[in-house]
């Protein structure tokens, strides 16, 4: 863009137009930095895949999840996939509010939702993980908002887990934020997102990702293809037609209207994570953890044994950049 077209800005009066926008938190990424260290190398998803001239910085913006929602305790609970579908609307209009101020002062800019995967990725499996197009939870640690947990999900100083994502990317030259490198998850020692994972997911500073998206997308593309399957398949007609009205198909009719349940569905290990100073106004909803097993219990006794002995796993090492030195943890 030609200069003579450009305001003066600095990340502050970025900043300070996100809060006037409603977001909670706001975090400025070097985006070159972010292309040399890119959170998969064998899938790299870097900024500068997204676009050749707009990629200098990414804006890292958070709006925190309703304490109501986070409330309640079932997983499948379709009130709080509401809730938080419509923070994810709120986040998204935000994002592209602040991408149309940008370009007002002469820096054009890209928004990246939360839920964007590529679709050149897909290789005709519905129950394949696919990745967003950029990873936030990395983006945010590299924006200086937190640092990745034992289920490599963000953590915050201020609300923990219990946030949701979206970036802008921009041309703006302002000041990027520094990466926290002190971790703020307490590590399998606590464990309560393993404790209360009710796909017990939840690897030693890992996710079956796979897995956790039928939990996290349980009305999703896969659960469509699957239902649709079954009937197709059932020879009775009679039995094909009640699978028609089904409770199944109604929860699928309703979640392609609004996204409730396939942008938004499980996030018991956000709720329950003590990280963030939100948690003391919770905890009283949320410290007993009904999925908790001897079984559980066991395994995060393991994680423990085999950190205190120097066996780390390469989970962690491949990660640590993100996920910072944890007491009682070497990189």
């Amino acid at each position: 863009m030609v200069e003579i077209f450009q305001s003066a800005i600095s990340a502050e009066d970025i900043k300070a137009k996100t809060r006037a926008l409603g977001l909670d938190l706001t975090g400025i990424a070097d985006a070159s930095v972010m292309n040399e260290n890119p959170s998969d190398p064998d899938d790299p998803r870097r900024p500068a895949d997204i676009s050749d001239h707009d990629a200098d910085r990414v804006i890292v913006i958070a709006k925190r999840l309703n304490m109501g929602a986070t409330r309640l305790t079932r997983w499948d609970e379709r009130h709080k996939y509401y809730n938080d579908e419509l923070t994810l609307t709120m986040l998204e209009e935000a994002a592209l509010e602040l991408v149309l101020w940008l370009e007002d002062q002469g820096y054009p800019a890209l928004m990246i939702p939360p839920t964007h995967t590529d679709p050149w990725a897909y290789q005709g499996d519905p129950k394949a993980h696919l990745h967003t197009i950029l990873s936030l939870p990395h983006a945010a640690v590299e924006a200086g908002l937190g640092t990745l947990g034992l289920n490599q999900q963000l953590l915050t100083p201020e609300f923990g887990p219990r946030v949701m994502l979206g970036a802008v990317l921009t041309s703006a030259p302002v000041e990027p934020d520094l990466r926290e490198e002190t971790g703020l998850c307490h590590g399998p020692a606590c464990g309560r997102c393993l404790s209360s994972c009710p796909g017990d997911v939840i690897k030693h500073w890992d996710r079956d990702w796979a897995a956790c998206d039928r939990y996290k997308s349980p009305h999703g593309f896969a659960a469509l293809t699957e239902h649709v399957e079954n009937i197709i398949d059932e020879p009775d007609n009679q039995k094909k037609k009640a699978m028609l009205r089904s409770e199944d198909q109604f929860y699928i009719w309703q979640s392609i209207l609004r996204g409730s349940g396939v942008v938004t569905g499980c996030r018991r290990c956000q709720d329950v994570c003590p990280v963030g100073a939100d948690y003391e106004s919770l905890s009283d909803a949320l410290e007993e953890i009904a999925e908790a097993s001897d079984e559980k219990t066991a395994r995060l006794q393991e994680y423990v044994k085999a950190e205190t002995s120097g066996e780390i796993p390469p989970a962690y090492k491949d990660a640590s950049r993100w996920i910072g030195t944890i007491s009682g943890t070497q990189k």
